[in-house]
């Protein structure tokens, strides 16, 4: 069975100084663009989408010096949607045969350090390209801020969403819990969520982009839900399986292979590990610092009804409704 790549299990590489040349051109250009305060730190709206200005670098890059290879898996993943559970689902399934339930990387590691992020702090461009194939990668980026090769050489994108609502409560409390500076309001962040603005917002062009490429290319972009993992997951586990290559055989069904799968890449699983219970990473030159345990928080689904009121609610579906009216996506 072929495994991917991932990186180093040790350590989680650093991005080298962006030369100062790129650095002058990326404060030049941020005084032209709008910019929003009210997340952890100032968003910069760069091609229609809202990044983290001290990212913007980075993900600029992307477009032009990312080469995506045709055998590479990439996990794309708005904010706050399951990113982590879809990293250790797809480590776990592509990797299998590589270790036994004692030895597991996912035990020992964040399944945010095993499965690099392009352009991202701690999954910089050259050591990416460094990877022997096949490659599985993982990015928030939309798109539209992908090189086009990703939609004409044939690699694989699986993208995972959820339900608006959800999604924002997760992204607010997120915000709340590294940021190092005054709490997020609610009613401040849900308007900026509504209006688009929040990281790589608008969410709605987000899930679109990748909702449309996976109409056009149904057997290299697989769309889920998280809604979906929560309720089947091992449903879930088997078509990710099949969409990757790796499908599993009789002999790992009989032995319960599947189910293990499940059970290791679980919220309670991940969530009790040792590993993922302390420690974190700065960012923003020390304005926020994520903590591994914020990347579990409760992992339920309506969870909103208990932070936003009836009309909030409202709003948001009547803008789901707008937004995604005639694509024939919904929730």
């Amino acid at each position: 069975m072929e495994k991917m790549q991932h990186g180093n299990e040790k350590s989680c590489p650093t991005s080298p100084p962006v030369p100062r040349s790129s650095q002058s051109y990326t404060e030049d250009l941020v005084e032209t663009l709008p910019t929003r305060e009210g997340w952890s730190t100032p968003l910069i709206l760069y091609k229609n989408c809202w990044l983290r200005s001290h990212m913007l670098n980075n993900f600029m890059r992307v477009q032009d010096n990312f080469k995506p290879r045709s055998n590479d898996v990439i996990l794309a993943t708005h904010p706050k949607c399951g990113t982590t559970w879809l990293k250790a689902l797809s480590f776990a399934i592509t990797n299998r045969s590589r270790y036994t339930s004692a030895d597991h990387p996912l035990l020992k590691q964040n399944p945010q350090r095993l499965v690099p992020t392009i352009g991202a702090q701690g999954g910089d461009l050259d050591d990416i390209e460094r990877l022997p194939s096949p490659r599985l990668l993982a990015t928030h980026l939309p798109l539209s801020l992908l090189p086009p090769t990703v939609s004409t050489n044939g690699c694989r994108i699986v993208y995972l969403c959820r339900e608006p609502k959800d999604a924002f409560i997760s992204r607010w409390h997120f915000d709340n819990r590294m940021t190092k500076g005054d709490p997020i309001n609610l009613d401040e962040a849900f308007t900026m969520f509504s209006e688009g603005c929040s990281p790589f917002g608008p969410f709605w062009d987000h899930y679109l982009q990748y909702w449309n490429e996976s109409l056009e290319r149904p057997h290299e972009v697989l769309f889920l839900k998280y809604e979906d993992i929560v309720f089947d997951p091992l449903k879930v586990v088997r078509n990710l399986a099949s969409f990757l290559g790796v499908p599993f055989t009789d002999e790992e069904e009989s032995r319960g292979v599947e189910e293990e799968v499940v059970r290791l890449c679980s919220f309670e699983a991940l969530s009790s590990q040792g590993v993922n219970q302390k420690g974190g990473v700065e960012r923003a030159g020390g304005k926020i610092f994520i903590e591994y345990s914020s990347l579990f928080r409760k992992g339920k689904v309506g969870d909103w009804v208990n932070h936003m009121s009836t009309e909030m609610g409202e709003k948001i579906d009547l803008l789901v409704e707008e937004k995604f009216k005639g694509s024939g996506l919904k929730f």
